[in-house]
């Protein structure tokens, strides 16, 4: 396995993205011009970019947005693409050997033929991924997502599969593993379990690999030395917030933990991508998050009390007892989201939209709902004492057993009444708040 030094890429450069975007062969003579040059193009939006045959190796492309792009034949070899969002992209025949792919969005991608040898794949997300022929031998695929990806003919020869997951509904028919092969369990690949999964096996010699690989190129520390936060931290608003989001989305627990020890530390990360994140129990309090997406994942028992979402987009996101009490949730998209036992007492969700989206049980009292879309939704047992529901969309909306007040403003814009909650099926209280 090739041992690679980490370096350090050159700071973000929007001119060298504005040349790659414009021409991949005046990008290539540039790379050429200046070959130990690491290039940092962290969270650079690529997304449907024509990129064949381009240089990328040694390239920082952290977070990067490559969706849908076409990569086929280029030169990725020892890039950092750690958390990168490369699904329905094309790359075949792409050479990603000794790529730092940790967390990657790969799903539903078109690698045939790709070149993934001894690259670091931990937890990547290959989801109905086309991997026919591609080659990763000694590449570290632990944790990774296999659900129906075609790895048929591909070379798996002292891969690293411990932990990867819905390998059994994978097409692995005629795929090349070895003694040297670590199967999801943890043991080495076997005969017999190749031949129950179509596979072939064959016996080389005994090798020690090296896994879990650090990228062989890192981001930029600022050049100039920042000055110290009021709290006395010595790094950058820039590099802070790099640190942030590559904690959040990697390690929940570590996150936590940081919130914990450096409660002075404001979370800053807008417009963030984290779709399809395991944030379950996550500690956001009081975070800006405007714009970001965590549209499908996993938040419940998250702790968002006071965080600034600002059109946030939660579709379909589960949020089961979720704190978000106080915390501004304007033009949000909940759309069908999971929000049972939610605490978003106080909340604003002025024309937030919560189409079909399951309350049962929230804690909705004193929150602003004014012009926002209640459609099919589910308020079963709430709590909306004092709840502003002016203008709001209440169309086959369930309001069976929820709680209402005097104090709840009615979609009419009036006050709530005894009748208005029998009507409904809910339950009025007439008591002061």
């Amino acid at each position: 396995m090739t041992l690679l030094m980490t370096h350090t890429a050159a700071a973000f450069d929007p001119d060298a993205l504005t040349t790659l975007k414009k021409s991949v062969s005046e990008w290539n003579t540039m790379r050429l011009e200046k070959p130990g040059k690491y290039i940092d193009l962290y969270k650079a939006q690529l997304e449907n970019a024509n990129l064949t045959g381009a240089n990328l190796s040694r390239t920082v492309l952290v977070r990067a947005e490559l969706s849908g792009s076409t990569l086929n034949i280029a030169d990725m070899k020892a890039s950092n693409l750690m958390m990168a969002y490369i699904q329905r992209a094309n790359l075949k025949n792409t050479d990603l050997s000794n790529a730092y792919l940790v967390k990657a969005n790969l799903k539903k991608s078109f690698m045939k033929g790709a070149n993934f040898s001894c690259a670091n794949l931990h937890g990547a997300n290959m989801r109905w991924a086309i991997l026919e022929n591609a080659n990763f031998s000694m590449a570290d695929m632990a944790n990774t997502i296999l659900f129906e990806a075609n790895l048929e003919n591909a070379n798996l020869k002292g891969t690293n599969l411990k932990g990867a997951l819905f390998i059994e509904q994978a097409n692995l028919s005629g795929a090349m593993l070895s003694n040297n092969t670590i199967l999801p369990s943890g043991e080495k690949a076997s005969l017999s379990w190749c031949a129950r999964h179509n596979a072939k096996f064959t016996n080389e010699a005994e090798r020690s690999i090296t896994y879990d690989t650090p990228p062989a190129v890192e981001l930029v520390e600022n050049e100039n030395p920042p000055r110290p936060s009021p709290a006395g931290s010595t790094m950058s608003p820039q590099t802070e917030r790099k640190k942030q989001e590559s904690l959040i989305a990697g390690d929940v627990e570590s996150w936590n933990k940081m919130r914990t020890l450096n409660p002075e530390v404001s979370v800053t990360l807008k417009e963030e991508k984290l779709e399809n994140s395991h944030l379950k129990g996550v500690n956001l309090q009081q975070a800006v998050l405007a714009g970001s997406s965590f549209e499908g994942a996993s938040l419940d028992n998250a702790n968002m009390a006071g965080a600034d979402l600002n059109a946030a987009n939660f579709h379909k996101a589960d949020m089961k007892s979720a704190q978000l009490q106080g915390a501004n949730l304007h033009g949000a998209n909940l759309d069908r989201a999971f929000l049972k036992g939610a605490n978003l007492s106080k909340a604003n969700l002025s024309n937030a939209v919560l189409y079909g989206a399951i309350l049962d049980g929230a804690n909705l009292s004193g929150a602003n709902l004014e012009g926002a879309s209640l459609f099919d939704a589910d308020l079963e047992g709430a709590n909306l004492q004092g709840t502003n529901l002016k203008g709001t969309n209440i169309t086959d909306t369930n309001f069976k057993n929820a709680t209402l007040s005097p104090q709840t403003v009615l979609p009419s814009g009036i006050n709530a009444t005894s009748g208005w909650a029998t009507l409904k099926d809910a339950i009025f209280v007439n008591k002061t708040q």
